[in-house]
């Protein structure tokens, strides 16, 4: 169990580090929107207990309000 753990949590450090790397090239506003995007998706995956519509849910919430942060 512990062996997958590990390998989950390298998956997301490296996709997360991915991620970041083609936030170089952005708007502000397109950065605020990928940023709520991540912490919605993540809030909504708590908030449910890992279930798939709640996570795409809250990264659809999180995107829109990351979105209309600076407008």
């Amino acid at each position: 169990m512990k062996t997958i753990q590990r390998f989950t949590r390298s998956a997301v450090t490296a996709a997360m580090l991915v991620g970041l790397v083609g936030c170089a090239g952005m708007s502000a506003q397109e950065k605020n929107t990928a940023v709520g995007a991540g912490a919605g998706a993540v809030v909504g995956a708590v908030l449910t207990g890992g279930s798939t519509v709640g996570t795409v849910g809250g990264a659809a919430v999180g995107g829109i309000i990351g979105h209309e942060l600076k407008k």
